[in-house]
C-alpha cells in the first residue's frame, strides 16, 4: 500500500523506539543489457537504483497495461532494485506494481494534479534496505508549493517527489529525488532544472543526492538541462562515471526496434563523490512484448566513502 503521512509517522515513531519493522537486506545482482542476472562481486552493499518511465496504463491494445503488466512483473522480480523512481504511473497501475513487487516494498508519491489524480513521480523502496526519514513534493512552476500548478507552458503540470532515506546496510543517509520533465517545451525544461537545483540547495549539504528522471532531453553537453544539472551543475552522470556499463541503447523506443548508441533521455544523476559500480540499460522483453515504451536505467551506487 502507498505510504500516507499517518503511516509515515508510525514508521518514524517505530524507528525512534528502536523497533525492527522488517529484517534482512535486499541484495540484487546487476543485470546485463538483456535484463538477466550477471555474476559479479562488485555490488557488495552498493545501492541498486532504477529509473523507470512506466508508460501510463492504457486498456487499448497493442501494448495495453494488461499485456505489459506480466512482463514488467517478471522484469522487476529478476532485478529487485532497492530504490525505483517511476514516471507516468497512474494510481491503479501503481497499485498493481505495488502488489507485484511484494510486501517488502513500500512507496511514497502523489498524483501531479493532487491526491490520486494524474501521473505520479512515485518512489518505490525495499523497506528491508531503506528507511524513509522525511519526504515532500513540489511542482515545477513559479508557484512550486501549489498543488497542480503549471505556469511555464507545456502539456500538463510537472512535479518532483523527494525522500530523505537512511540506508540500513551502511548507516548512511541520502536524498532520492524523482521527476519527469516537460516533453513539449524546452524553456519549461530549463526552468525546471533551475528550480530543482534551487530546491536541492536547501537539503542537508552533508548528504548525497540521487536524481532519477525522464528528462525528455538527451544526456549531451550543449543541451540546456544537461548543462544546468551536470556540465555546470552539482551532479555527475552515473552512466559516464560507472566503472562498468552495459551496451548503450536509446532509452525511448516506442515499442519499435531498439536503437544502439541512441540518446539517453532517462538518466540517473548523483552528486559527485559517490562511487557508481555499474550502470545498465535494461532491455528485457518477453515474446516480443516490452514492459514499457522506455527502457529502465539502473545504477549500483556505493554510499560509503
Amino acid at each position: 500500500m502507498f505510504t500516507t503521512r499517518r503511516r509515515f509517522a508510525a514508521l518514524v515513531a517505530a524507528a525512534a523506539a528502536g523497533l525492527t519493522l522488517t529484517s534482512g537486506v535486499s541484495q540484487a545482482a546487476p543485470t546485463e543489457a538483456t535484463g538477466t542476472p550477471a555474476t559479479t562481486a562488485t555490488t557488495d552493499t552498493a545501492l541498486h537504483v532504477m529509473s523507470y518511465n512506466l508508460r501510463y496504463a492504457s486498456a487499448t491494445p497493442p501494448n495495453s497495461w494488461p499485456e505489459r503488466r506480466p512482463v514488467m512483473r517478471e522484469q522487476l522480480k529478476k532485478t529487485r532494485p532497492a530504490l525505483i523512481g517511476t514516471q507516468e504511473g497512474l494510481y491503479s497501475q501503481l497499485q498493481d506494481l505495488q502488489a507485484d513487487l511484494g510486501p517488502s516494498y513500500d512507496s511514497i508519491g502523489l498524483g501531479r494534479e493532487g491526491g490520486s489524480k494524474g501521473e505520479f513521480m512515485m518512489i518505490f523502496f525495499d523497506q528491508r534496505r531503506l528507511q524513509p526519514l522525511e519526504y515532500d513534493h513540489f511542482w515545477l512552476s513559479d508557484t512550486p508549493d501549489v498543488v497542480g500548478s503549471q505556469t511555464w507552458g507545456g502539456c500538463c503540470p510537472r512535479m518532483v517527489t523527494w525522500v530523505h532515506f537512511k540506508d540500513k546496510a551502511t548507516g548512511r543517509e541520502f536524498y532520492a529525488v524523482n521527476t519527469h520533465l516537460e516533453a513539449y517545451s524546452a524553456p519549461a525544461r530549463a526552468k525546471s532544472a533551475d528550480l530543482i537545483l534551487q530546491r536541492i540547495a536547501g537539503f542537508d549539504p552533508a548528504l548525497p543526492v540521487i536524481l532519477t528522471a525522464d528528462y525528455n532531453e538527451a544526456a549531451k553537453p550543449g543541451l540546456p538541462v544537461y548543462d544546468k544539472l551536470v556540465t555546470s551543475g552539482k551532479f555527475a552522470d552515473s552512466w559516464l562515471t560507472a566503472e562498468r556499463r552495459s551496451a548503450l541503447y536509446a532509452t525511448f523506443h516506442g515499442y519499435k526496434p531498439l536503437t544502439p548508441n541512441g540518446d539517453r533521455i532517462d538518466w540517473i544523476l548523483t552528486t559527485p563523490g559517490l562511487r557508481v559500480r555499474k550502470a545498465n540499460i535494461n532491455t528485457f522483453s518477453k515474446n516480443g512484448q516490452f514492459p514499457s515504451d522506455h527502457l529502465p536505467v539502473e545504477a549500483w551506487v556505493s554510499l560509503t566513502r
